[in-house]
């Protein structure tokens, strides 16, 4: 029975010390084959993608923090002076159109750490007392800014005075410009919601909108309401292109900004020849609101003021038709300059 045991014993040792001896063999062979395998995605690669991000989201807070200290006004000229800060004329302008996504854009440009944006419209080249004040007044109207950043401002109003483009010309010859359109009926109404809301808060009455736009004794459009005239783009565009080739402009859909803002904003990047740094994380859709809002980093967030986006009253179809027959051999012009087509009636 002794013997039997043993026996047993030694065998299941046998066995114990053979899978053991495999298995250190197995691991031995495994570990000279790794050293031998190329890595599938090279630790460089993503080192340098998430410096990057790294970068983009330090220079987006430093940019945040540190500017929004000097708009306070509370800067004194040695720290600007050591930071290196400027007050700088705008390299580019979003010069309309109104109610076509004027803030919009512009806010949502900010998001790019190499873009600095005037907060305010400055209304400097369409209102003559400002103009009389010099180019002086109107840099000091600017943010502060790094020298190698963009500033830009908006003013919607600048695409539909006359003086204007003569103006910006003599300022600055070569800057880029942004217009930014929706369909052109839409944006009418919308122009007309704008104001009719400043009545109704005045206790003011206002026509309603198809009063305005049509005239009452042809039944036709009544090219003399200035919603209309502002939506009839190509007649705009015409007086500016006296003084810029169109390849100074840029267009840029407001109805796909507001549906689907990132591949809009990659062109306005490419246009204004800035690093693409804009990402789907930056937007994210606020269901609530009904539009895109904007993510700086992992604790600022922003969403456009309560005012965009006012719920357009209901017009007389016949009115909208007679509007779209209106303005389309406009809008066919207006493709044809500026080389962009929109899928308007």
């Amino acid at each position: 029975m002794l013997f039997k045991q043993q026996a047993l014993l030694r065998q299941k040792l046998l066995v114990l010390g053979s899978l053991a001896v495999g298995s250190l063999l197995y691991l031995v062979a495994r570990v000279g084959s790794l050293d031998r395998l190329p890595p599938i995605c090279p630790v460089e690669g993503r080192l340098s993608l998430q410096n990057q991000d790294a970068i983009t989201l330090r220079a987006m807070q430093y940019k945040r923090g540190l500017l929004h200290e000097f708009r306070k006004g509370n800067a004194t000229k040695e720290q600007i002076l050591l930071h290196n800060l400027v007050q700088q004329l705008p390299k580019a302008i979003i010069i309309g159109v109104r109610k076509g996504g004027t803030r919009a854009l512009l806010e949502m440009l900010n998001l790019h750490p190499a873009v600095v944006k005037a907060s305010q419209e400055i209304h400097f080249f369409d209102n003559d007392e400002n103009y009389a004040k010099g180019i002086d007044w109107y840099r000091k109207k600017m943010p502060f800014s790094h020298p190698h950043q963009t500033t830009i401002e908006k003013s919607p109003a600048y695409f539909i005075t006359d003086e204007v483009p003569e103006r910006i010309y003599k300022m600055n010859s070569s800057i880029k410009l942004l217009i930014i359109v929706r369909e052109p009926t839409t944006r009418a109404i919308s122009d007309y919601t704008q104001v009719l809301e400043g009545k109704e808060r005045k206790n003011k009455t206002y026509y309603k909108f198809e009063k305005m736009a049509m005239d009452s004794n042809t039944c036709e459009v009544n090219t003399k309401y200035k919603a209309v005239r502002t939506s009839i783009y190509t007649k705009h565009l015409e007086r500016w292109l006296k003084y810029f080739p169109i390849e100074q402009f840029h267009i840029v859909d407001g109805d796909r900004l507001i549906t689907e803002p990132l591949p809009e904003l990659q062109l306005v990047e490419k246009f204004l020849n800035l690093p693409p740094r804009i990402s789907q994380y930056n937007l994210y859709f606020n269901a609530t609101r009904g539009f895109y809002c904007l993510r700086f980093n992992i604790v600022f967030n922003k969403c456009l003021a309560g005012s965009k986006g006012r719920i357009h009253p209901e017009v007389d179809p016949s009115v909208i038709t007679k509007l779209h027959k209106f303005f389309h051999p406009f809008n066919q012009k207006f493709y044809q300059i500026t080389g962009r087509t929109f899928n308007w009636p």
